[in-house]
């Protein structure tokens, strides 16, 4: 069975989720305007979500005997998530957070075939 496939896909998911993270974490400090408490408190909790999933793939990526990117730059060379400035108002920081989760959940769609392709039920379950 060739994992090489597999680990590439988690190493992606891993990138972009990264970058998702950091999109995510940023607009929710930077954001401001009258509607403030609920984006604040909405994008904390889409950040987290992210930042949760930082472990949970590098453990995936371990799982199929590979290693997690050991730097930012990797992380970014990686990443098919452009790194782009994260400004603006609340509705362009939200624009960008959506950008994001469409990314991921087409990134997600990808790992789960990925997985099931070489019988990683549990990979394919978590995506």
């Amino acid at each position: 069975m060739d994992l090489t496939h597999l680990q590439s896909v988690l190493e992606d998911t891993f990138s972009n989720n990264f970058v998702a993270y950091y999109r995510a974490h940023v607009a929710h400090v930077n954001i401001t305007g009258p509607e403030f408490p609920e984006y604040h408190k909405m994008l904390q909790k889409v950040y987290e979500y992210f930042q949760d999933n930082i472990d949970t793939v590098a453990e995936k990526i371990r799982t199929v005997r590979g290693k997690m990117p050991t730097s930012l730059g990797t992380v970014l060379a990686i990443a098919t998530m452009e790194d782009k400035e994260t400004e603006g108002t609340a509705d362009e920081l939200l624009s960008t957070v959506l950008e994001s989760l469409e990314v991921m959940i087409d990134q997600y769609h990808e790992l789960n075939s990925a997985a099931e392709a070489v019988n990683y039920i549990d990979i394919a379950n978590f995506a």
